[in-house]
């Protein structure tokens, strides 16, 4: 046999068994942990919804390579004796699919946002967005101003990092095709191999919660289509960020920003100083902590919703004590 050939067999058997482990390991996965909530189709999306309490409407959205489970760990049972609450699987991420066609730019994903709000007649949210997902609710809120009430913005995402973060650095694939390949071959082994790297930049310098891989959805990012939605949304926020950042002081809601002194994956100066000093009435609170503080500090981050939803309420918007 020659050689050549040799080597080719060996790598097609190669490539064969990852793409086995990583769609075993999928569905092993997606068996241990289904949707928790139900599916409202929009424009571009079939979206996977949480929805619990009632009263005035909450929407919540998560961060890249994340899923709603960073919500319903424990801020969304917080938030539901008192108001509506709604978190979302961004389009492609958790349980929710980009339709064949659909841009993964921010923008596109704020219009499938602004769908929901309509679909479920949410009357003007405060919308909550962390980390990415905070970049997504300002281009929410700069699109369709109208459907919104406030934003309350946790470790958000607001100018584009002259550095990426170590822990996303695997996703900086700007090519679609390379995308699925590394997907479906190279991205599981390499996740499994740097889990607790990558899990110490995303949580420190808090500890990981020993349940965070079930009931914190860590498991679900694993998936190969969730590697691929992670990595396209990586390369539309380089994209799109700029021209958001642009439209911060034309910006008119009350918008307010939680961010951890010691959050490891953004700079809380840069990110969110560097925001409230570009919008009118804005502002931060610090506190001690990292970058989920949703999980880490699932008490703090609610009662820092509730601040902003009554302030929205009521008509303030200026700052309080951090």
């Amino acid at each position: 046999m020659h050689p050549l050939l040799i080597v080719l067999i060996v790598l097609a058997a190669g490539v064969g068994g990852l793409w086995l482990f990583t769609f075993a390991t999928a569905r092993r996965v997606e068996a241990m942990l289904p949707p928790q909530g139900r599916f409202v189709d929009v424009p571009g999306a079939r979206l996977h919804v949480v929805e619990r309490g009632q009263g005035r409407p909450l929407l919540l959205i998560h961060g890249l390579a994340g899923q709603l489970c960073h919500f319903t760990y424990a801020v969304v049972d917080l938030l539901a004796t008192r108001y509506r609450v709604i978190a979302v699987d961004r389009p492609g991420s958790g349980y929710s699919v980009r339709l064949p066609g659909a841009s993964g730019a921010l923008y596109a994903q704020a219009d499938a946002m602004a769908a929901l709000i309509d679909t479920l007649q949410l009357e003007r949210p405060v919308v909550v967005g962390h980390s990415l997902g905070g970049a997504l609710a300002l281009a929410l809120a700069q699109r369709h101003p109208g459907r919104v009430s406030a934003l309350a913005l946790v470790a958000p995402l607001t100018h584009t990092p002259k550095d990426l973060s170590p822990a996303f650095s695997g996703l900086a694939i700007t090519r679609p095709w390379l995308r699925h390949l590394v997907a479906w071959t190279v991205a599981l082994p390499a996740t499994i191999a740097q889990r607790d790297t990558i899990l110490g930049l995303v949580f420190g310098p808090e500890a990981v919660p020993s349940d965070f891989a079930t009931r914190g959805g860590g498991l679900l990012g694993v998936r190969p289509s969730h590697f691929v939605a992670a990595s396209t949304d990586l390369a539309a926020v380089m994209q799109d960020l700029p021209t958001i950042e642009s439209r911060y002081p034309t910006m008119q809601l009350p918008v307010g920003v939680l961010y951890g002194r010691g959050d490891r994956v953004l700079d809380p100066t840069t990110q969110g100083q560097g925001l409230v000093d570009r919008l009118p009435g804005a502002r931060l609170d610090l506190v001690d902590g990292g970058h989920m503080l949703p999980i880490t500090a699932p008490a703090r981050t609610a009662a820092f919703i509730v601040d902003i939803a009554e302030r929205a309420l009521h008509g303030s918007a200026g700052r309080s004590p951090s």
